[in-house]
């Protein structure tokens, strides 16, 4: 049987280039005594770049077990998904399965894939049958299925530069019931095409881009959060934009990044509140230290608990609560309401980024009220570097802190991801992040937000994380393909902690949210299986369609794509 997929070529909207050049001055006057002369000089105009690359791993289980099919990159054509670090010289490589000579290897696609060293698509190899042994010239070139079989393709998206929204499609899909066999003439004497009717198949965000659905698996949840002066005020960089927000039913009239942070931490919890996930949650903050101060200004907001509500409670007035612990007087805590939460408050505000402190104060909370059996998460943002406030106190090393947090030091063996916002420490935060018992630097476990806007996005996929992952649709393959050929095919979510359904919602429904841009990895999946019990039926069936991805810019855009199918 053939069964044809070719991955189309992406189609993106961009600009590239000088558009505009202009330049203007006045010269002098005529007077003697009176001249002037204003110019403005080197004026340009550059348009914005959208651009989409994708990379992904393929497997395929014949009867053996899953075997390596295709991957993009592959440095040396081996079916595995594989670079050579530019830096060190190193081969990385994606395994989901037992690799000894691999100690890194964490089933997922290579985190450290990103705009800048994903190959284009013209040097993808499309790998080898593993049934035939016979190249394949496009991505799912099978020509020997049988009943039994089953593959996966797992697609990591980096959307560069520009935020967009994101569709997933297919087109030229053709079925045809191929040679009459005749064994499949007493069950088949027509000859239908029904192959893509018996392969059954699921699409779904493989969050952890590891080609594995992943169900709902109790954890303990800390969030720790950065309460620095630079989270809120204009004078250390707090201040995002002037552009309103909306929090809790009050507009504010600027938005900073702790206001960001209230988004997207209540969004996490609301989401997992509305999945029925099996969690408990609590909330870790951390500051530096006033003048006078003998102890650092860290602590627990919130106790961890199964009671979601009166987390998202905790979570609401950040604003007020961070002024509280930064610009009141010792012993200060995010409760005493002698804050200043003005953006624009310039006095008496404690220095100094306790991010140790921070992990420890956390992690004793899970230590004293943590639950037995299950995993434990400690999600660390800062958006500092830590160091002294011009208190009296040593601060703890934060890499020392997330590392006896991994390791269960001082409490159970804790998953430790961390977001590094602005001008944060990246090397800090990325040597902290990483499973329980392994060691840190583990680039899936860190996530590097450049933009402040993008916070609520990164509450969101890990939100995503901590439940099942979402299954866009789950049906026979030709179900699949008939939603994803249909008009501008299927409209991908970039916040999946959004409630929003992707078969029956709109494409502008505000639910749905454009993919934020910066190469920030996101992973779609598409496995399939052929039924034991499937009979002589499909003898000989052929199955072919083409496969793709689309994307157009937010701004300007609503998301409700373009007027003529792509």
């Amino acid at each position: 049987m053939n069964e044809k997929l070719r991955l189309s070529r992406r189609k993106v909207l961009a600009g590239i280039g000088v558009v505009g050049l202009a330049s203007a001055g006045a010269g002098a006057g005529t007077s003697a005594f009176f001249s002037d002369e204003e110019e403005f000089v080197d004026n340009s105009l550059v348009a914005g770049e959208l651009d989409l690359l994708v990379d992904w791993q393929q497997t395929y289980d014949f009867g053996d077990g899953q075997t390596f099919v295709s991957a993009h990159p592959d440095h040396d054509n081996d079916g595995e998904q594989s670079i050579i670090d530019p830096e060190t010289q190193t081969v990385q490589n994606y395994s989901d399965f037992p690799d000894d000579d691999d100690a890194d290897s964490n089933g997922a696609n290579i985190p450290g894939l990103t705009c800048e060293n994903i190959p284009p698509l013209s040097e993808a190899d499309f790998g080898v049958d593993p049934v035939t042994d016979e190249n394949m010239e496009t991505l799912v070139q099978f020509s020997d299925v049988k009943p039994g079989d089953s593959g996966e393709i797992t697609f990591s998206l980096h959307l560069c530069d520009n935020p967009g929204y994101l569709w997933m499609q297919a087109d030229n899909v053709s079925e045809d019931g191929g040679i009459l066999t005749e064994p499949e003439t007493a069950v088949d004497p027509d000859n239908l095409g029904t192959l893509g009717d018996e392969i059954q198949a699921t699409l779904w965000y493989d969050e952890d881009c590891d080609n594995v659905y992943d169900i709902d698996e109790p954890v303990d949840i800390m969030l720790t959060l950065d309460f620095s002066g630079s989270m809120l005020y204009d004078q250390y960089g707090g201040l995002v934009s002037t552009d309103d927000i909306q929090l809790n039913g009050t507009t504010l009239s600027e938005t900073t990044k702790i206001d960001l942070v209230e988004l997207g931490t209540r969004q996490f919890v609301d989401y997992l509140q509305s999945q029925n996930a099996d969690v408990q949650v609590g909330v870790a903050y951390f500051d530096g230290e006033g003048t006078d101060d003998n102890v650092p200004r860290t602590g627990i907001l919130q106790p961890l608990t199964t009671d979601l509500s009166v987390v998202d409670g905790a979570l609401s007035g950040l604003r007020q609560k961070l002024a509280n612990v930064v610009t009141g007087s010792a012993p200060s805590t995010p409760f005493d309401g002698d804050g200043n939460p003005s953006p624009f408050f310039t006095n008496g505000i404690a220095t100094g980024t306790y991010i140790g402190e921070g992990v420890d104060d956390a992690q004793a909370e899970i230590d004293a009220n943590g639950r037995n059996g299950v995993d434990y998460t400690n999600i660390i943002l800062s958006d500092g570097e830590s160091f002294n406030g011009t208190g009296s106190t040593q601060f703890s090393d934060p890499v020392t802190a997330a590392d006896n947090a991994r390791a269960g030091s001082l409490s159970p063996p804790t998953d430790v991801f961390t977001i590094s916002v602005g001008s944060a420490n990246d090397s800090i935060l990325q040597s902290m992040a990483g499973s329980a018992g392994g060691t840190g630097g583990d680039t899936s476990f860190f996530n590097d937000v450049d933009n402040p806007l993008d916070i609520p996005n990164v509450f969101g996929n890990l939100a995503a994380q901590t439940v099942a992952e979402k299954v866009i649709l789950q049906d026979s393959l030709a179900t699949v393909l008939t939603e994803l050929a249909d008009g501008n095919g299927i409209p991908l979510d970039g916040n999946r902690a959004t409630i929003y359904d992707e078969l029956t919602d709109p494409a502008d429904d505000s639910d749905r949210e454009a993919f934020r841009g910066d190469g920030v990895m996101h992973c779609v999946a598409l496995s399939w299986e052929l039924p034991f019990e499937v009979g002589n039926e499909i003898q000989g069936d052929t199955l072919g369609f083409d496969l793709g991805f689309y994307t157009e810019q937010e701004r300007h855009n609503d998301g409700s794509g373009p007027s003529v199918p792509a």
